[in-house]
């Protein structure tokens, strides 16, 4: 007899926003024993849609549906009984052994593999560039916007990085707020936040960091987090609606059906 899908294990390397929208996608769909695995202190951009945040607050809420930090195993089974997803801080893996899980997802989007296997779970699935199909996991997810977006593929790899942002409004590297210098970041500000073009958001180190564009705080790393030159720190966007900022986007979103897709198309043959 298959085993139910509320009853399969599925790990999910990384809990930033798009490993959130898979997460979200699956629970929805009846998949309940999701773990998600993470660093001792990650940084995420769009934190009001970022599972991660539980390392940091001991839970998360993201559209109704709660996460937990687990310490252990026991503590993990509590909360899978209590109908929670769960994060932990296991960035090398090291509890997929004794969880044994039925799909393992690659999501931390580093575009290159830093360690996942096909051996890691019957099904490993893997989110964009940096992994070939057949070689490092079972299926890419293409994560390029544009056409292809979600596609499934069984051999070969995903589109390389582009290194621009996604459009918005026609906006892409504009709405990006990138770290000016090393140094702890500093701000007043909040998501959600309307900000204009040229307004200071805050600081890296001593140095500013200014929107380059109107619109609102749909992202934001958290006060007094180190960052380096050129790292992601904020996120504005054009469109000025701050009711984005706390819903998952429409490509986690579409990323989490071609996750949800290809652990269908497996399992239910």
């Amino acid at each position: 007899m298959a085993t139910p899908l509320n009853e399969r294990v599925i790990i999910i390397k990384g809990a930033g926003e798009m490993a959130t929208g898979v997460a979200c996608r699956l629970y929805r769909a009846n998949f309940k024993r999701i773990l998600m695995l993470e660093t001792p202190a990650p940084v995420a951009v769009r934190r009001q849609v970022a599972f991660c945040e539980a390392i940091h607050n001991a839970s998360m809420s993201v559209e109704g549906i709660d996460a937990i930090c687990v310490a252990d195993d026991p503590e993990l089974h509590a909360a899978w009984a209590a109908g929670k997803i769960t994060v932990r801080v296991d960035p090398a893996g090291e509890c997929i052994a004794s969880c044994k899980p039925d799909v393992f997802i690659d999501a931390i989007l580093a575009k290159r593999n830093l360690g996942t296997s096909l051996t890691d779970a019957p099904l490993v699935i893997a989110l964009g560039p940096g992994f070939t199909a057949g070689t490092d996991c079972h299926i890419v997810i293409e994560t390029n916007r544009g056409h292809d977006l979600g596609r499934l593929i069984y051999t070969g790899a995903a589109a390389a990085n582009t290194g621009i942002p996604g459009d918005i409004s026609g906006y892409t590297s504009e709405r990006v707020l990138r770290a000016p210098a090393d140094g702890v970041f500093t701000t007043g500000k909040q998501i959600g936040d309307p900000v204009r073009t040229g307004e200071i958001i805050g600081l890296a180190g001593s140095v500013e960091v200014t929107a380059q564009i109107n619109g609102v705080l749909r992202g934001l790393i958290r006060p007094g987090s180190t960052v380096r030159k050129g790292l992601k720190i904020g996120d504005v966007d054009p469109r000025g609606d701050a009711g984005f900022c706390h819903t998952v986007s429409e490509k986690a979103r579409a990323i989490g059906g071609a996750v949800l897709e290809a652990i269908l198309a497996t399992y239910n043959r």
